[in-house]
């Protein structure tokens, strides 16, 4: 988002025009920044089998799917919904890899019948599969490797205490389950967590790989997991993805030569592709005194963007409305019967009543962590490709509340 002539764009697009065209609380992504992100990561790996696999939990909107798929880019789906959705969006099974985590065995039956690679993460669930299936259908195991990632147990994945992956020390059980019923392993998988700035996490992990994938002869693939960590603020940490993939490429390159061919790198970034490319504007309903803050209340709250809630994530805030306005201090919240604050003590030009106000890198896990919490309806989403406005998801009515619901007599 840029000033131009006193006036915030997107991508050439006027930020306050959008909100008159199709009002507030209002998702708005673009896609030119999501090209630059994939192009990022496609590049940074070199001499490499480079396979990038959307993590669509950040976002599933099926026209981003669809922009996705156009890109190059593979999905990793966490359900079977996602499942459903990237076939819809025209993604071919075998480019789809299903990551579930505690799910029933009834639903990886159904993304096997799909023609979906499978990833499984529990020793129970690989001796199911492999009782039923043998060595019929390949499938990818997960990792947990025991390192904490980005600083923050809530976004940290590949802990010792974490829920996902099997755990490195269980490998020889494992195997003999692997043995016993003759499953093709054609993948090894890790993800340790969000926000990594060093790519020593990601080389500590994939030594663990590496040594593991020795009792693993069928082999194709290798999947890091992701986790690069984009800015949030001004003066904010953000990953080198050129120095760091450059390091895990050539590591990676020595590890296929002592293995005996080439396998495939892969990686499934969700948050690096696509939360910069998004923008949440909100419109202020009230600005109140307090005795001891001045608060700027928005048209939406935690039912919208729950990170700052739920991780304490930072969203950087801009008044799109009175760029030139004297700076002040606000805490900025939301309209739901909880304290669902965006965010304390934040420098913004003056706000008023009926100002626009912007949150930045609200393209991942803005939207698709929302809720009709309070009955509060759900906003609608504009892309932005070549310079034109799409609306690609229309604003929720009562009517959307009350579809799934029946009445009964009382």
């Amino acid at each position: 988002m840029e000033l131009v002539n006193g006036r915030y764009q997107i991508d050439g697009v006027d930020v306050l025009g959008l909100v008159e065209q199709y009002d507030s609380p209002l998702y708005v992504y673009s896609a030119a920044t999501m090209r630059r992100q994939f192009e990022k990561l496609n590049n940074a790996f070199p001499g490499v089998k480079l396979g990038l696999h959307y993590a669509c939990k950040a976002l599933t909107n099926l026209s981003v799917l669809k922009y996705m798929k156009k890109l190059g880019a593979g999905l990793d789906a966490v359900s079977i919904q996602e499942v459903w959705l990237a076939l819809r969006a025209g993604y071919d099974p075998a480019q789809i890899l299903y990551t579930p985590n505690g799910v029933s065995m009834e639903e990886i039956e159904m993304a096997i019948s799909l023609g979906v690679k499978i990833n499984i993460d529990n020793i129970s669930v690989l001796e199911q599969f492999g009782a039923r299936y043998g060595n019929t259908k390949p499938l990818c195991i997960r990792i947990n490797p025991h390192i904490m990632a980005g600083g923050n147990h809530k976004i940290s994945t590949g802990h010792i205490d974490s829920k996902f992956g099997i755990s490195y020390y269980q490998l020889r059980h494992v195997l003999r389950v692997v043995k016993l019923y003759d499953i093709k392993v054609e993948g090894l998988h890790m993800h340790t967590g969000s926000d990594i700035l060093d790519a020593e996490v990601f080389l500590r992990g994939a030594e663990l790989l590496f040594e593991a994938a020795q009792d693993f002869k069928d082999l194709q693939y290798m999947d890091f997991g992701s986790g690069f960590k984009v800015a949030y603020k001004e003066d904010d940490n953000h990953i080198d993805i050129k120095s760091i993939g450059a390091k895990i490429a050539a590591r990676f390159i020595e590890f296929c030569a002592q293995y005996g061919r080439e396998l495939e790198l892969w990686f499934e970034p969700g948050k690096f592709l696509v939360s910069e490319s998004g923008y949440f504007l909100v419109k202020t309903n009230v600005v109140k005194q307090t005795t001891s803050t001045m608060f700027a209340g928005v048209d939406s709250g935690m039912n919208h963007l729950i990170r700052p809630m739920l991780y304490d994530a930072y969203h950087k805030i801009t008044n799109v409305s009175n760029p030139a306005g004297i700076e002040r201090i606000y805490a900025v919240v939301g309209y739901i019967c909880e304290t669902d604050t965006f965010g304390w003590d934040r420098k913004l030009n003056e706000v008023r009543e009926g100002d626009i106000l912007a949150f930045h890198n609200a393209g991942a896990y803005g939207f698709s962590m929302s809720s009709n919490y309070n009955s509060r309806f759900r906003p609608a989403e504009v892309f932005i490709i070549d310079g034109e406005a799409k609306l690609i998801r229309r604003r929720e009515t009562l009517e959307d509340l009350l579809s799934t619901q029946v009445e009964v007599e009382i």
